[in-house]
């Protein structure tokens, strides 16, 4: 932990700490999101398995049908999967949204993390001292 606090006022300290949150917020999301892609994968992977019995089975009209209609196609409309879903969160909106909110940390504390976190800290460590 940094001894560092960064001299700012509270409105500044209130914004900061809406961003981490935010931040915290776009990570809970993503793991939502490759949780989504690894559920997604082991269901076709139901249906792969399915296309196997059906056409031992000699249903291969529908065998047919989970390798050329089901297996190829995208679940995020026309032929997008899941992992592309994963990758375009990663390295655009939540990679642009860190940036922001770090060079705004720069900018107005220093780059110190969780100030708001470090004040009260601080406080309480003070306040159990006297």
């Amino acid at each position: 932990m940094s001894d560092h606090l960064p001299d700012i006022d509270d409105e500044t300290e209130s914004a900061l700490h809406e961003l981490e949150l935010g931040i915290e917020g776009l990570r809970k999301a993503h793991g939502y999101l490759v949780q989504f892609h690894h559920v997604t994968g082991h269901a076709m992977e139901h249906f792969n398995e399915a296309e196997s019995h059906l056409r031992d089975a000699g249903h291969d009209e529908l065998a047919d049908h989970i390798r050329d209609e089901i297996l190829p196609c995208g679940i995020l409309g026309g032929d997008r999967w899941t992992y592309e879903l994963v990758e375009s969160f990663e390295t655009g909106f939540l990679l642009d949204i860190e940036a922001f909110e770090g060079a705004t940390r720069d900018e107005l504390a220093d780059g110190e993390r969780h100030v708001r976190e470090r004040r009260m800290q601080r406080r309480w460590q003070e306040r159990a001292e006297e």
